[in-house]
């Protein structure tokens, strides 16, 4: 299950992000988070974020 949190994060993220630095990647973590939990659809969950499950 990590693993695949991991490769999605990298996919999905890090890698569309602007990232010339290390703090800058840091810096948007919190918000990358943020998306992931709230707004991202996951196929696993029927396409509803995170949130959206636990209501």
């Amino acid at each position: 299950m990590a693993e695949s949190f991991v490769k999605t994060f990298r996919r999905d993220y890090a890698h569309l992000a602007d990232r010339p630095n290390s703090q800058a990647v840091i810096n948007a973590l919190k918000q990358w988070f943020e998306y992931y939990n709230e707004g991202h659809r996951h196929i696993a969950l029927r396409y509803l974020s995170s949130r959206q499950l636990q209501e």
